[in-house]
């Protein structure tokens, strides 16, 4: 017990008590409510009123025993309120113990992993544990910015970052990971060796890899006009004449890149000028089935009055999750909706961008000669007709050209990340980008 707890202190962070503290603050008033809209759903079929309640609110119960459940919530807040002031004033000293203390791999997956499914509410509520969006290279942070919900992002350049790496090139390759992860699982392991694609691009094509992390609970488009200003700040900073931006995209990365040209496009932004290449890796471009599954268990957990104050559970999901149901991209797909609502495909169609060499490679678990059904299920995640852009809609298909498309068989989704047999494709198709060879 005491090497696991000694294995545990490893990891932890001390800004990561109050980021706790505030999670279970929300979590006990959650299970409250929960809890007293099960109560009055049962008393509801008895014919007992209840208070009344806004639109879409759990019941909630009156009387007495109304009085309790609110004073469970009143007490919880005042509690949590003052721990949290409590260890707010013992921030800046936490600060110093985070800046000193080693990265931890194993923290890193954890909170990308919290962030994937919370990251709205962490970021809402100014949990500590929330990500900001960063671009990092040679271990060091170039740009940060965190977009808020109805604000527009605040980026910051360090300067003395910038000045300090080194062995750079005007051609870099940027990289941007998919939902529930951070950047430093690029690097996956393969045999007693690791595998990088960054690494494989700057040793063989000299491109200077950047890569990014982001809180992947946050809605797509909030991250792609964060990403869209760190660009620009990159460019601007950057110790060379910038000539190249290739980026690579993995799964929601691919989503935030298109939102991210998207932007520029819109603001002019002067990064797209030196963007040449986007290689998308298992992109969901037209969604995911696993959202839309999710997204039936919130109608059919809402369609009794006993099973109801549960749908609460499966609408803890972050809204990032939730744009992966259709592959939102733009604000507009999402603004002034209730993302809970079952509701066709409403989104306004974005093309690739023109002028920019896009390459697609979808994965799929079957063999090259299985099955049509194997092959067309896809990597796990992302159906192959989604991952190639492909959809029934000729206005929402995706023009990739045929020789800029690459199927990975007997793959899976995360198994893009490590696949030699991908980035020996991608080292082709960047060599050849003009005239536009991948598979």
């Amino acid at each position: 017990m005491q090497n696991q707890l000694k294995n545990l202190a490893k990891h932890l962070r001390p800004t990561d008590l109050r980021g706790v503290a505030q999670l279970a603050t929300q979590a006990t008033k959650g299970v409250a409510t929960m809890a007293e809209g099960v109560h009055q759903s049962v008393w509801g079929t008895m014919g007992v009123s209840s208070a009344k309640t806004a639109k879409n609110k759990a019941p909630q119960t009156g009387g007495l025993t109304g009085l309790i459940y609110k004073s469970v919530r009143g007490i919880t807040s005042l509690v949590g309120q003052g721990l949290d002031a409590s260890l707010a004033k013992l921030e800046p000293l936490f600060a110093l113990a985070d800046a000193a203390a080693p990265q931890s791999h194993e923290r890193e997956a954890v909170l990308a992993a919290l962030n994937g499914v919370l990251g709205d509410t962490l970021a809402a509520t100014q949990n500590p544990l929330a990500t900001p969006m960063t671009l990092r290279c040679q271990g060091r942070v170039l740009v940060s910015a965190s977009p808020k919900a109805g604000k527009a992002p605040t980026v910051a350049a360090d300067t003395q970052a910038f000045a300090a790496i080194q062995n750079v090139s005007g051609k870099i390759a940027v990289l941007i990971h998919g939902l529930c992860m951070n950047d430093l699982q690029w690097a996956v392991p393969h045999d007693s060796a690791v595998f990088d694609h960054g690494a494989l691009l700057s040793e063989a094509l000299g491109y200077t890899p950047v890569y990014v992390r982001y809180n992947t609970g946050l809605h797509t488009s909030q991250n792609g006009h964060a990403f869209s200003k760190q660009l620009d700040a990159m460019v601007k900073n950057w110790p060379v004449p910038v000539t190249e931006i290739t980026v690579l995209c993995h799964s929601m990365g691919g989503l935030v890149t298109r939102s991210a040209v998207h932007s520029a496009q819109q603001s002019g932004a002067g990064w797209l000028a030196h963007l040449k290449n986007i290689v998308f890796l298992g992109t969901p471009h037209h969604g995911a089935p696993l959202e839309r599954a999710c997204n039936w268990v919130d109608i059919l957990l809402g369609s009794t009055p006993y099973s109801r104050p549960f749908a609460k559970l499966g609408q803890i999901r972050s809204s990032g999750i939730t744009d992966l149901r259709y592959g939102h991209v733009l604000d507009a797909d999402w603004e002034g909706q209730d993302r809970f609502r079952r509701k066709p495909d409403s989104r306004t169609p974005v093309p690739l961008p023109a002028g920019v060499a896009c390459y697609t490679v979808a994965a799929t678990t079957a063999a090259k000669r299985g099955s049509l059904a194997d092959r067309l299920l896809g990597d796990g995640l992302v159906p192959l007709a989604s991952a190639l852009g492909q959809h029934e809609e000729s206005a929402r298909s995706l023009v990739f050209a045929k020789p800029n498309q690459l199927i990975a068989y007997r793959t899976n989704h995360m198994q893009l990340l490590g696949s030699q047999e991908v980035g020996q494709q991608l080292l082709k198709g960047l060599r050849n980008y003009k005239d536009t060879i991948l598979g």
